[in-house]
């Protein structure tokens, strides 16, 4: 059985032809329809935007026309879909309309309906296309009969206007809806990452400093009872709350570090990846090259990238060393971290990799895991440089 030609994936039919074959039946087929769908579209714009702006004055004119504004979407659906059959065209379908908040009332409605985009195009492309569909609907049904030898590069010519027009005005901006569905994404991931950041923060004061906390009151009060009847006891209980108290203030010291070091903000990365490397069970080099500190939020998630990447050196590699890089480039911070252990470490391999690729995702960052097996593993971060802001700048910009 013979399969038909489906369009190249350069999006563009084969080229015309004298002979009428599939693609320039499909095109007349197109042209000639283009007529009843242009009335039908230049007659819908014609009306909604005259009853609407008619009745603007009255409270039925504006949630008229931002109801109408929503069919025009529906006319948008179907000439991306007429083309995309027809013409081979690959349109993708916007991103649906933004409705407002229930909770906000019906003006929070009738404004995000008013301010579609999509809509709006729709019924400038249904305005502008009723002269151009009498022309092509005229010229096609002529040539037919008369300049039918030329048809198949007359068809071309038309139809690739329309292809324009239908890329033009009734498609998404690729980059926009892209941009738009990562930052949906991200939104999320960044919400995720706070709640799991203060879950863990709870509990570590609830399991760590708050119970030690705790049992070091229950020992002054008990020390505090035998302070009279046996002395010796009691300093002995004040002892060993002390030796707590030193515990819980390193507890303590250890929950602020991992929320945000004093090293990091007082001399900035250097200083701060030197010191996590120091606690790294593998020997590490660290190398920071960078012409000035970037902006705190990007440097403390620099920091906390390597503190988690080194600690997975320490607990998985089995390495007998490994190398901390950070320099800049153009205008992004780049990380690398290596070790020269058995490798074999991947994204979904439970070492927490997964989450350090959706955090600088979620800032337009960028994670690359290398880990064959045998190793060596080697991990690169990118993340957008941002200038630091000279101390002062927010509060002289909020005052």
């Amino acid at each position: 059985m013979t399969m038909s030609p489906s369009p190249p994936d350069n999006d563009r039919p084969p080229p015309a032809r004298f002979a009428l074959d599939r693609w320039t039946w499909k095109e007349i087929a197109y042209l000639l329809a283009n007529l009843p769908m242009a009335i039908v579209g230049f007659v819908y714009t014609v009306f909604l935007v005259g009853v609407g702006a008619g009745l603007s004055v009255t409270v039925i004119g504006l949630p008229l026309l931002a109801l109408g504004l929503g069919g025009a979407r529906g006319l948008g659906r179907a000439e991306r879909a007429r083309a995309r059959r027809m013409l081979g065209v690959r349109v993708e379908e916007p991103s649906p309309m933004v409705r407002g908040r229930r909770d906000r009332g019906f003006f929070s409605w009738l404004w995000s309906g008013l301010k579609d985009p999509v809509g709006w195009r729709a019924l400038l492309y249904s305005f502008i296309r009723l002269p151009w569909g009498v022309a092509t609907f005229a010229v096609t049904l002529v040539s037919l009969f008369v300049l039918w030898p030329v048809l198949p590069y007359l068809a071309r010519g038309l139809t690739n206007a329309d292809r324009a027009m239908v890329r033009g005005l009734l498609s998404p901006s690729d980059e926009l809806e892209r941009r738009i569905a990562e930052l949906e994404s991200d939104r999320g991931v960044v919400v995720d990452t706070a709640a799991a950041d203060l879950r863990r923060i709870e509990r570590d004061l609830h399991d760590g400093a708050q119970a030690r906390l705790v049992a070091l009151a229950m020992g002054l009060g008990l020390a505090k009872e035998k302070l009279t009847d046996d002395p010796e006891a009691a300093a002995r209980m004040v002892d060993e709350a002390h030796g707590e108290v030193k515990v819980a203030l390193q507890e303590l010291r250890d929950l602020a570090r991992g929320i945000h070091p004093a090293v990091l903000t007082d001399r900035g990365l250097d200083a701060a990846l030197s010191a996590i490397a120091s606690r790294c069970t593998v020997p590490v080099t660290v190398s920071v090259q960078l012409p000035a500190r970037p902006a705190e939020a990007i440097e403390g998630i620099a920091y906390f990238t390597v503190s988690e990447l080194l600690q997975n050196v320490s607990k998985h590699s089995r390495a007998t060393a490994a190398s901390v890089d950070v320099w800049r480039s153009g205008d992004r911070l780049m990380l690398q971290v290596g070790d020269d252990g058995t490798g074999g470490a991947r994204l979904d391999g439970g070492t927490g990799m997964a989450g350090l690729a959706d955090r600088l995702g979620a800032v337009d960052g960028l994670f690359v895991l290398d880990s064959p097996e045998g190793g060596p593993t080697t991990v690169t971060a990118e993340l957008p440089w941002r200038d630091r802001l000279a101390p002062g700048t927010e509060r002289a910009g909020a005052a």
